[in-house]
């Protein structure tokens, strides 16, 4: 299995606009983060998770040419706003409609955002057309298991995903945008290889994890290697890195996962 992390930021991305901070002004590449999404190729299945304002930059810049389908986590601008971008890959699927899971609420706001894509084909070639589909519990695959869990965020419940790859038992975790996490989605991460928590910032907030209950809940999962992501500009990469706990890092932008 291989997990690319195409952005690893907050919906204000870093640097941010008209912000002279230590963050928004560094240098290390590590802390220029556009808004949230990874790919994941489980047993040669391209599977995209959310789409970033950024996300047609954020292709370009990982070489992705592949998507067999899309997920949504959520609605929020910040993970929906680069579906249009979709549109290439219908392209490469010979303009056919991408299946897009979601929750209600996300699908919703596809609808509401993207009405001229619900169809089974592109309107025209190089339109995006997507095949809305109610993500299951778990859906089984011929290279493996993603199964999902609803997290609680704010007024609204985002996607937990859990991918499992059927040549090689390798589990992978992707919970974002959440403020706690449930018993169900503390209990389907345990045994995973690889763990990602929403760990927004220092200071506490009322819809996402702060750093300090993001690595409590890294600690009661207890998987080998825990990342954060959907970080803002108070967390300087390698300021905070060195004060992790053991077995818990900060992703970036870029990052390539081998499991």
């Amino acid at each position: 299995m291989e997990v690319i992390f195409l952005g690893t930021g907050t919906s204000q991305g870093v640097p941010m606009i008209a912000c002279d901070c230590a963050v928004c002004t560094s240098t290390d590449p590590r802390n220029r983060r556009t808004r949230a999404s990874v790919h994941v190729v489980m047993d040669g299945l391209h599977v995209q998770v959310d789409a970033a304002p950024e996300f047609r930059l954020q292709c370009l810049r990982e070489n992705i040419r592949q998507m067999d389908f899309f997920i949504l986590t959520h609605g929020h601008a910040d993970h929906i706003a680069g579906m249009d971008d979709l549109r290439r890959f219908c392209d490469l699927k010979g303009a056919t409609a991408l299946t897009v899971y979601s929750t209600e609420e996300g699908m919703g706001r596809v609808l509401a955002i993207f009405p001229y894509t619900i169809a089974e084909r592109p309107i025209a070639k190089g339109y995006a057309a997507f095949r809305l589909t109610p993500m299951p519990p778990k859906l089984e695959l011929p290279q493996g298991t993603i199964q999902s869990t609803l997290l609680p965020h704010g007024g609204l419940n985002t996607l937990g995903l859990i991918f499992t790859e059927k040549s090689s038992g390798k589990k992978f975790v992707y919970y974002t945008d959440n403020k706690r996490l449930p018993v169900e989605a503390m209990e389907l991460a345990r045994g995973a290889d690889v763990v990602v928590l929403d760990g927004l910032r220092p200071e506490p907030h009322p819809t996402h994890m702060n750093i300090a209950e993001a690595c409590a809940a890294a600690a009661e999962i207890a998987a080998p290697i825990t990342y954060l992501t959907h970080l803002t500009h108070l967390s300087n990469h390698a300021k905070l890195s060195a004060e992790m706990p053991v077995g818990v890092q900060l992703a970036y932008d870029g990052l390539r996962l081998q499991l």
